[in-house]
């Protein structure tokens, strides 16, 4: 059945109701789109020259010309003339300024090929103590670009998405990833648990496991646990505490390093620079015993900015035998130590301990999602980060930027690894206990340098990164509560494992303007990674009974090194000012995880010859917009995996030949698909006037994925659609907003069916294998402001559908894990400050 299951209540009229919205979806995708490509391909566009005068006819000197939507005017031309090409015809505002002179701000239309205007300037006429000029940024829709540079790093000519937080309306106090992420292309979402404790997200057919194929930085710099060995994100920054969220697709490799979903860059907020001291509050309350408390202040002291925060949450939990509760901190003080340097400082730390419901079988879920057949089953995470930056301006063209990481962290889960459908006795649990310690450095030198009269950019950059990961696996306790304590931590029963590695890198990426509309950039980097694995592990058999009879301990080194290059390049034109085109290439490269090197299950086996996956992305993209009013972006893509590392569903070892996932290196697969997301203020697009207070959004983002595995002569896969990949997925919504006051925004989530294992296996007894169906949520928010306070409303899952995300070979498994049900949550805030 389409859409999602639904246990008891579901009537016909609703599933229906579904249907035609995702029909209707897709509709206004597609017209939305066309009519605002169309809007910025044949749209009648003029020219604007502005002419400032003083009173007495004489040239401004200095001067300033705004237009709404278009930063800034060209530089100054002879003849104290300011001049902008390529803008569409339509309502806007100008603004005009010089020192010494009065704010002039006047509304003109554009609708003839050429429009001349002559500004007077006039004398500031009367004395005041102070002269406060503020250009307000207009309010974005909550997702923006990357420019060509920002910072150390080159962006240009690739796909760049960044969430503004401030600009949404959402549930930030559970970070909630279908909100947050509602307008970033191709992503599919797993959902685990109420608060956002770990963020599950995978593009572009890649799999969501704790977000593992993103290089994921905090500020950037890399917050996994292991960036090459285990790149799993067990922490999450909160949303409350992000000013915004960069994703950059896979050409991201070229400058942060292998994975094939490209980076995720969480950035922090900072103190503001206009105040001495601001405190801010949010407390939340919610369903199931919910409850949230985010707590920062922030500032600038002469040379020193600084911002903090405390964030703790607790819950019941949607299901029985769940919870959990946590504690997040972050400090950070920024120094100026004079006009070119500047060092920040950061530390972060968190902690929590979740109770975990296990998984369900198909029948069990079908009967009741939030029943739990295991109560004993515990997750811990500890979590700790430090960071310091220094970026120091040589010179005005050219930047430096260091910064030297580390982490401290552990991870702990203890329960009863067993399949679903085997019960629970009481025996000893299992325990996985894994400590991650690393540091790692880099830097970034950027270069603006002339050839002849065109300007053009360079970055170089060094990566050496250490880290020293073990992983623990043996018996606990049989009792019920959360006691990590192995039984015999001197000789475990399962295995004890250390990994030292090393990663060295360096980059060069370069922008080549050839024309005031065309660029081209190419680069290379060169990777150095050399990864051991060092310790035991048991080797156990039973006999029909029960009874062990077999109790071997095998001692096991081993040790890769890798090294090569990848390649890649973009090209951007931008044929008017309202649009751009983009093409990019670049090789991938992605190393096994520890995990693939040694963990004992029961429910899967990973193939002892397991090798690193490569292959390359490519984007062919076509984006544009004005800001305010509508944006849009195109993008077609091709991800191609050479050795892609998956699971296979077998029953091949005697004498039960029970179902069991291998992981192995399956096939090469090649993923292929259109993400398209677009966005419009139908009140400015309807009135041409862009002096709107209050507005009305409308976005949908889609995506069709198509993945299969090619080049395989096992008959079993040939053919399969890869696992974890949905082929449609897509997310509509509307806003509207009252001056700054009222936001209420709505919005529908679809994702299709797609399968768990490469088999495509559709039913299994186990539940780990077997069809994700489709599903469908529909989630609503409101915030109300007054002067310093603010009230913000949320409801997740409105219609109260029961779905799955994922099915679990492990924690917090095995089996289907049900996301959750309707929640409402209510949010009281203050900001305060001098």
């Amino acid at each position: 059945m389409d859409g999602a299951t639904k246990v008891g209540f579901c009537p016909t009229g609703i599933m229906k109701i579904k249907t035609t919205i995702v029909r209707f979806g897709m509709k206004i995708v597609l017209f939305v789109g066309l009519a605002l490509v169309g809007v910025s391909l044949s749209g009648q566009t003029a020219t604007l020259k502005v002419l400032l005068l003083q009173e007495d006819s004489s040239s401004v000197d200095g001067g300033i010309v705004l237009l709404e939507g278009e930063d800034k005017l060209d530089a100054q031309q002879p003849g104290n003339m300011f001049k902008a090409k390529g803008i569409p015809y339509g309502a806007y505002s100008l603004i005009a300024f010089a020192f010494g002179k009065e704010l002039y701000k006047t509304s003109i239309v554009i609708d003839k090929p050429v429009i001349t205007l002559t500004i007077i300037l006039n004398e500031i006429s009367s004395e005041v103590n102070a002269v406060e000029v503020q250009y307000e940024r207009e309010r974005t829709f909550g997702i923006t670009r990357l420019k060509g540079v920002e910072g150390t790093a080159i962006y240009e000519a690739k796909k760049t998405e960044v969430v503004v937080l401030k600009d949404l309306t959402a549930n930030l106090s559970t970070n909630n990833p279908r909100q947050i992420y509602s307008k970033v292309t191709g992503l599919n979402i797993w959902e685990s648990d109420m608060a956002g404790l770990q963020l599950g997200i995978g593009g572009r057919g890649l799999s969501p496991n704790r977000t593992s194929n993103f290089n994921t930085r905090q500020n950037g710099y890399d917050i996994s646990a292991d960036a090459l060995g285990y790149p799993e994100s067990y922490y999450t920054p909160p949303a409350e505490a992000l000013e915004r969220i960069e994703v950059v697709r896979g050409a991201a490799s070229l400058q942060y390093g292998t994975q094939f979903g490209g980076m995720l860059n969480f950035v922090m907020k900072s103190g503001p620079v206009d105040k001495k001291l601001e405190v801010s509050t949010r407390q939340t309350f919610g369903s199931y015993g919910y409850f949230g408390s985010y707590n920062s202040a922030g500032g600038t002291v002469g040379k020193v900015s600084y911002y903090a925060f405390f964030q703790h949450k607790k819950a019941e939990g949607w299901r029985e035998n769940s919870g959990f509760y946590s504690n997040t901190a972050y400090a950070k003080v920024a120094w100026q130590q004079n006009s070119k340097i500047t060092h920040t400082f950061e530390v972060t730390t968190m902690g929590y301990l979740a109770r975990q419901p296990g998984g369900l079988t198909d029948a069990n879920f079908a009967e009741n999602p939030r029943e739990s057949f295991r109560e004993r089953n515990w997750f811990a995470i500890r979590w700790n980060l430090f960071a310091w930056q220094m970026d120091y301006k040589l010179s005005e063209n050219t930047t430096f930027n260091w910064r030297t990481f580390g982490l401290l962290a552990e991870r702990k889960s203890l329960g009863n690894l067993e399949r679903i459908n085997v019960a629970d006795f009481g025996e000893n649990r299992t325990l996985i206990a894994g400590k991650f310690n690393n540091i790692g450095q880099e830097g970034r030198l950027l270069k603006h340098y002339k050839t002849g009269k065109k300007q053009h950019t360079g970055v170089f950059g060094y990566r050496a990164y250490y880290g020293q990961t073990t992983t623990q696996q043996g018996e606990a306790s049989n009792g019920v509560g959360p006691d990590f304590t192995f039984l015999n931590p001197g000789n475990l029963e399962n295995s004890d494992y250390t990994f030292p590695n090393f990663n060295g890198a360096v980059f060069i990426e370069n922008i080549f303007n050839l024309s005031e509309k065309t660029s081209i950039t190419p680069g290379i980097r060169f990777e150095y990674i050399n990864t051991k694995s060092e310790g035991y592990y048991k080797q156990r058999v039973y006999d029909a009974a029960g009874n062990l009879i077999v109790d071997r301990k095998l001692q096991d080194v081993r040790g890769r090194v890798r090294s090569f290059f990848i390649g890649g390049v973009g090209v951007k034109h931008i044929p008017t000012k309202r649009v751009e085109l983009y093409a990019n290439f670049s090789q991938n490269y992605r190393a096994i995880n520890f995990s693939d090197l040694r963990v004992i299950n029961p429910n899967f086996i990973v193939d002892t010859a397991i090798q690193d996956e490569k292959g390359f992305t490519a984007d062919l993209g076509i984006r544009g917009g004005r800001t305010g009013w509508y944006t849009y972006e195109i993008t077609a893509f091709y991800i191609l995996y050479r050795g892609r590392i998956g699971q296979l569903l077998r029953a091949d070892i005697p004498p039960l030949y029970i179902d069991y996932r291998y992981r192995t290196n399956v096939a090469d697969a090649q993923n292929v698909g259109i993400e398209m997301m677009c966005e419009a203020d139908i009140l400015k697009l309807f009135t041409l006037s862009a002096q709107r207070k209050n507005s009305l959004n409308l976005f949908t983002n889609l995506a069709f994925v198509d993945a299969r595995y090619i080049n395989t002569e096992d008959n079993t896969i040939k053919g399969n659609s890869v696992e974890m990949v949905p082929q449609v997925m897509l997310r509509t919504g509307i806003n509207y907003r009252r001056g700054k006051r009222v936001s209420v925004s709505a919005q529908y989530s679809y994702t299709g069916e797609h399968f768990s294992d490469a088999t495509n296996a559709t039913l299994t007894s186990t539940a780990v294998e077997g069809l994700i169906k489709s599903y469908s949520v529909v989630d609503i928010s409101c915030s109300v402001y007054y002067r310093k306070y603010s009230l913000d409303l949320s409801c997740n899952n409105l219609f109260n559908s029961y779905y799955f995300t994922r099915r679990a070979e492990s924690y917090p498994g095995p089996g289907i894990i049900p996301a959750d049900g309707r929640t409402i949550f209510i949010t009281l805030g203050a900001v305060l400050g001098k």
